[in-house]
């Protein structure tokens, strides 16, 4: 079938229209946007707080088998996914404090991760404490009268 030089014409006219338009429309505007389900407390008591608590309470709650080793390196994920879903722009409370405190979760949830897949007992237990304060740092900032009972930390600094 040989194409006129009318048709190719249209063809070509139709096929930089529509690369006009794509072009036009901007890739975020064609992109579904994170959309927070959840409340704060959902998250964190949900989610959050069963998945650190395995880490945190790894030596009397020491994997014995694959399965509870597979659900540990999961925890672990969610602490660092967790951190990722706190830094969304719906649950950011600002772009600055907020996001660097959010980090520290988000990086100590990386290093478990890793320490979990590696199955390393000594190594998550030394990462406790910078998970708690990972957690304590931010709470005493967003949180109101959180840590009135906490003297073992100080406060986070400016």
């Amino acid at each position: 079938m040989r194409f006129s030089t009318r048709s190719w014409s249209l063809s070509l006219l139709s096929g930089v229209l529509a690369t006009a338009f794509l072009a036009a429309t901007p890739l975020a505007a064609q992109r579904p946007r994170p959309e927070a389900v959840g409340s704060m407390s959902d998250l964190m008591s949900k989610i959050l707080y069963p998945a650190s608590d395995s880490i945190l309470y790894i030596e009397s709650r020491t994997p014995e088998n694959d399965f509870q080793w597979n659900q540990l390196v999961a925890n672990a994920m969610l602490v660092a996914e967790s951190a990722n879903l706190l830094m969304m722009p719906s649950r950011a409370v600002d772009q600055g404090q907020w996001m660097r405190d959010t980090k520290l979760m988000l990086d100590v949830g990386k290093k478990a991760y890793k320490a979990a897949l590696e199955r390393d007992v000594p190594a998550l237990i030394a990462l406790n404490e910078e998970m708690i304060q990972s957690c304590v740092v931010c709470h005493k900032r967003y949180r109101p009268d959180y840590g009135k009972n906490y003297k073992k930390f100080p406060p986070p600094p400016p």
